[in-house]
């Protein structure tokens, strides 16, 4: 039997998954053509599972979630049907707009760059079954050294993840990982994404990202909604780069990020068709809390970075 998103708020409350599950009296009014999306890193301290994952993404007004990889394995291998998980998905009103990965297909060794992207074709398949169109891709397995290859060749690399993903219908986005010894600024990412040949090459950026890799807020400006579909949104205290790591971004409004540099040279408050606004945080202090509360503050502080830009 299909269900409605209002049985998901029902059943949301029912599991325990918070008291209150409409946003604040005074949320700022919302754009739109804004579409908000729950990357499941901020509640998975929680250990809900996918499922309890979509319903309070749901509960919590998203119009999107990102799951990761990993969650929708151990589903499918307790004996989830895939089938069922795209279905309670699409009646919770959700979009499965992208989803992390972990592929090694940057690494340098030829073998296991070739299983590297056997996991890739997995793990796209997994995803297109759920609904989903876009995947992650970032310089996992590349991230505690440099690899041999230039920025060309990495670019040829990245278009063999692209060729992959072309024939499953998903398009993998190129993610700038600020902490990574590979692909740790949004220049090489530009660079690799616009060399690999493909005309439907994506790049995922994460504000916490830039300014840890040291990426000028100005470079957003070569972004458009052909090159970015999902734009990872959080913020960060005052850390020096060198010190800040995952595990210490906050929530938008939270921090020190300067949203109206990015969001003015992002122009995604301007352009009819912004990339969807994930917000992505590893806060163990979050994991503490009741995952639709943390949810939810999520989106209201979203919401507010938004209007107040």
């Amino acid at each position: 039997m299909k269900t409605n998103r209002r049985d998901f708020l029902t059943t949301a409350t029912a599991i325990g998954l918070g008291s209150g599950l409409s946003l604040n009296a005074a949320d700022p009014p919302p754009r739109t053509n804004i579409r908000y999306c729950l990357n499941t890193s901020t509640i998975r301290g929680q250990k809900l599972g996918i499922e309890k994952e979509v319903q309070v993404a749901a509960a919590a007004g998203y119009n999107g979630i990102e799951p990761w990889i990993r969650d929708i394995e151990v589903y499918r291998d307790a004996g989830g049907s895939l089938t069922d998980l795209k279905q309670k998905i699409a009646d919770a009103g959700l979009k499965v707009e992208s989803a992390i990965g972990f592929a090694n297909w940057i690494v340098d060794d030829p073998k296991a760059r070739a299983a590297g992207l056997e996991q890739a074709k997995r793990e796209m398949d997994l995803l297109k079954q759920i609904g989903g169109t876009r995947i992650a891709a970032p310089p996992a397995g590349a991230h505690r050294s440099p690899i041999q290859a230039d920025l060309d060749g990495t670019a040829e690399r990245f278009a063999a993840l692209c060729q992959a993903g072309e024939s499953i219908d998903i398009t993998p986005q190129l993610e700038v990982w600020g902490f990574s010894q590979t692909l740790s600024k949004l220049s090489e990412v530009l660079y690799v994404a616009a060399a690999c040949g493909h005309s439907n090459s994506l790049v995922l950026p994460d504000v916490y990202h830039l300014y840890k890799g040291g990426s000028p807020f100005e470079g957003l400006r070569f972004l458009s909604p052909e090159t970015c579909r999902v734009f990872h949104l959080n913020d960060y205290p005052d850390i020096p780069r060198d010190k800040i790591n995952d595990g210490d971004r906050v929530f938008p409004t939270d921090g020190i990020a300067p949203f109206n540099e990015v969001l003015k040279h992002s122009g995604i408050l301007k352009i009819e068709n912004p990339p969807t606004l994930s917000l992505e945080v590893f806060n163990k202090s979050y994991w503490r809390r009741d995952p639709l509360e943390v949810a939810r503050e999520g989106l209201r502080k979203m919401k507010q970075t938004i209007a107040s830009s």
